[in-house]
């Protein structure tokens, strides 16, 4: 098995149409890929899965121990060829100072042994990129330089300029692509238009695999990519099931949930039975828990605010077990909705909360939460790692009890956060790992 990092210096380089593009492109080969994200990221790893046909994972050094980093790691990699990783911003940007648990792509490809291939944007600049690539090679002496491919060239002799700096310095340049019009992914405030609304999108891919598999040498990347040793799944990351049937919501406004928290929720016995809110479908009445991920939830409030049969089916299901909600999720149980435009949509009524997207204000970071009182869960005092990432406003929680003592990653005091009432709890926190 080989494989390597797709990084670059900043957002908005390149890094996820090379990353879907390489994924496709080497799939097309008869490679077995094994995609991998960075950070907290729900809206990549969907389009990952359906570029390389398999299902990869979130992989983050702050929220994760190291130990998960490499049981999570093994499963999701066991019997692939290729292993490709996408960075989140750049390289080397991440939180705190504890070495190799920053948060930062760079932790990960260290950890992972994995090589970085620098997607870098050279538009306003030629020799100059060289000086850029030097640094990342010299920064971090955790990392090895696999080569670079070149974004948004403007003509040949731009990209030769560019080019024979870059290869001047000892590191080789695999690929350049021009301005690629027209094959843009849609995108919202959170990120990328999901992958299950992007229309026509295989053959979106399709398209930039085309282009990526024209522009930079696939047989030379795969050369250089060194063999792995990656650890074998270890079977030691825990993570508690709610509830042994779990009614899981999942549909376009509510589907960010890691794809390792379901795994390891069915590998530890539970079965998750879907239904979907927007078909006005209510949680199965054989289960003994419902979760609401989050996602979009103001994007169809007055859908959800009209689905009679999963409203009344959600509530008569909290009468008698847990219910919990994530962010998304978590406002769809509160009392009502105001969306962008100002209407108020009422919700479940199973808390208190009135939230409002009418002001957007952005809260964005990773979170620690520890439980004040037990729930499905998890007991009183469980800490857990997480994040946060909306835009909408609290009006008020109504009074409700909080769910967690919370904290970010900048050291700022803990405060509580979320809302408990009977067996009904959520919060804005979205779970990735237990951590006590």
């Amino acid at each position: 098995m080989r494989g390597f990092l797709i990084g670059s210096v900043r957002s908005g380089s390149g890094k996820t149409t090379v990353s879907l593009g390489l994924m496709r492109a080497l799939r097309r080969q008869g490679c077995s890929v094994a995609p991998v994200k960075c950070g907290p990221d729900y809206i990549d790893p969907a389009f990952h899965a359906v570029a390389a046909g398999r299902a990869g994972v979130n992989l983050d050094s702050w929220a994760m121990p190291p130990a998960t980093i490499d049981d999570l790691s093994g499963r999701a990699t066991a019997g692939a060829d290729v292993v490709v990783a996408e960075g989140l911003m750049g390289l080397f940007d991440g939180v705190g100072s504890e070495a190799g648990r920053t948060g930062s792509s760079a932790d990960i490809a260290a950890r992972l042994g994995l090589p970085v291939l620098l997607v870098h944007d050279v538009s306003g600049q030629s020799s100059s990129a060289a000086a850029v690539v030097l640094g990342v090679k010299l920064f971090d002496p955790r990392l090895k330089l696999l080569g670079v491919v070149l974004n948004r060239v403007g003509s040949a002799r731009h990209t030769r300029l560019a080019r024979s700096a870059i290869e001047g310095i000892g590191v080789p340049v695999l690929g350049a692509l021009a301005r690629l019009p027209g094959l843009e992914l849609p995108e919202r405030h959170l990120g990328l238009v999901q992958a299950e609304e992007t229309a026509d999108l295989d053959a979106r891919l399709d398209a930039i695999a085309d282009a990526v598999a024209a522009a930079v040498d696939l047989d030379r990347l795969l050369q250089l990519a060194p063999p792995l040793r990656l650890p074998a799944a270890a079977g030691l990351t825990r993570l508690a099931p709610p509830g042994q049937r779990i009614a899981l919501a999942r549909d376009a406004a509510f589907t960010f949930l890691y794809p390792h928290v379901a795994e390891l929720w069915r590998q530890a016995g539970a079965e998750i039975l879907p239904f979907s809110p927007l078909a006005d479908e209510g949680p199965d009445a054989s289960a003994d828990c419902c979760w609401l991920p989050g996602g979009y939830p103001e994007l169809n409030a007055g859908r959800l605010a009209a689905a009679t049969n999963f409203l009344a089916g959600l509530r008569r299901f909290a009468a008698t077990r847990p219910v919990h909600g994530e962010c998304g999720g978590y406002m769809v149980l509160g009392a009502g909705l105001v969306d962008a435009a100002g209407q108020r949509h009422a919700m479940a009524g199973l808390i208190g909360l009135e939230t409002s997207f009418a002001q957007r204000r952005l809260h964005l970071g990773y979170r620690r939460a520890k439980l004040i009182a037990a729930t499905a869960f998890g007991t009183a005092g469980a800490t857990f790692s997480g994040h946060e990432f909306h835009y909408a406003s609290v009006l008020t929680t109504g009074g409700d009890a909080p769910l967690a003592e919370v904290s970010d990653a900048h050291g700022g005091a803990p405060g509580p956060e979320g809302s408990r009432r009977g067996p009904v709890s959520g919060s804005f926190f979205h779970l990735i790992a237990r951590l006590d």
